[in-house]
């Protein structure tokens, strides 16, 4: 079952950016243990501080794979078209992130992608990300389906 990793822009500064909100280790690092730990799930990872190289990515397997784990980083409470990018393809989307967006200035306290997506799990730290791969992993094909405002 293939899922798709999908970072948003600073993420590839985890491990060195601000590390009392995002940790000290590197999203490279911790998706090796992924990998380890989901060994029945192909997983793949792209990172791009680009709004259009991100949409891009969700159209090129938003129509064949089984799932999507995105972390949209900033954009998550300003972009538009990455929200109907979301809407606009088959494949479900977990938006994750790392910090609580909940608790956070009341700007990043809104996501425009999270009607689209799935569902949402924020807060857990580099750990929301095994949070939504065991839902994929636990899931069977036919319950991953989006049953809500997707067309």
């Amino acid at each position: 079952m293939k899922i798709l990793i999908l970072n948003g822009p600073n993420l590839n500064l985890l491990g060195v950016r601000e590390k009392s909100v995002y940790g000290t280790e590197s999203f490279e690092s911790y998706f090796e243990e992924l990998k380890k730990s989901f060994p029945a799930l192909e997983l793949e990872y792209f990172q791009s501080n680009t709004e259009g190289a991100l949409i891009d990515k969700l159209h090129e397997v938003g129509f064949s794979y089984k799932g999507i784990v995105f972390n949209g980083g900033g954009y998550t409470h300003t972009s538009v078209a990455l929200a109907d990018a979301i809407k606009a393809i088959e494949t479900p989307v977990i938006e994750v992130h790392i910090s609580n967006i909940y608790a956070r200035d009341a700007f990043r306290q809104k996501s425009v992608f999270a009607a689209y997506c799935k569902g949402s799990i924020t807060g857990f730290g580099l750990e929301s990300y095994r949070l939504a791969l065991h839902y994929f992993e636990r899931m069977k094909p036919k319950q991953i389906g989006f049953s809500s405002q997707k067309p």
